[in-house]
């Protein structure tokens, strides 16, 4: 007989299914040049790095009405939103200009993406500190401006990311003592990161593509 996960573990869980679900429909029709993936892209990155309360014109675009099929608390309904909305305008950030490949990969936490910006076995000190400020992080609307430059060197770099981990480790971010487990993941990823070919991904180069139209 199994036994249910704790209701937190099954609303993060939600949390990174609706990203997931989202970015991938976008992501798709982006890479296929489609205009409404396109555009939808374009409104959503205007709110990279903020919360949905300083973005209302964004309601109803980031699939929360998926969330609350769920009993939420109050609580629960913000930590969750602003997960959420965290996720997927950090993903159009990412995504902005990139039309060889998807930004939005499975299995890649923050922390090995992090330290795929560096070469070989040396550690990018002014990279390493932008990411240890994102996990000493004491609010949401700090993390979510530090994530925000982060993101926006991912790009620069064509490093992906999976938003479905993300918006999952958002939303355990917000709960009580959730920022340490979060940081342990993060930093666990990142020293544990090896190359898969030292010749091939020794030296990152950032790549400029900054067709800010699309």
């Amino acid at each position: 007989m199994t036994t249910a996960p704790p209701a937190r573990h099954r609303l993060q869980d939600l949390v990174g299914q609706v990203a997931d679900e989202s970015i991938t429909r976008w992501q798709k029709g982006y890479l296929a040049d489609q205009s409404a993936a396109v555009a939808t892209l374009a409104q959503l990155r205007r709110g990279a790095g903020k919360l949905p309360q300083d973005m209302p014109e964004l309601w109803g675009m980031i699939g929360t009405e998926a969330l609350f099929e769920e009993d939420l608390s109050e609580t629960e309904a913000i930590r969750a939103e602003n997960a959420l909305f965290l996720a997927v305008t950090l993903y159009a950030l990412h995504q902005q200009s990139r039309t060889e490949q998807g930004m939005h990969q499975p299995g890649i936490e923050l922390g090995a993406a992090v330290r795929r910006m560096m070469p070989g076995n040396e550690i990018d000190e002014p990279i390493r500190r932008r990411f240890v400020r994102v996990g000493a992080a004491s609010t949401p609307d700090v993390l979510a401006y530090r994530l925000r430059e982060l993101v926006t060197l991912l790009r620069r770099y064509a490093i992906p990311l999976d938003y479905r981990l993300l918006a999952t480790r958002l939303y355990q971010a917000q709960t009580p003592d959730g920022m340490r487990r979060v940081r342990q993941i993060w930093g666990g990823s990142f020293h544990a990161y090896r190359p898969e070919n030292a010749d091939t991904e020794n030296t990152p180069i950032a790549t400029t593509n900054d067709k800010d139209a699309r």
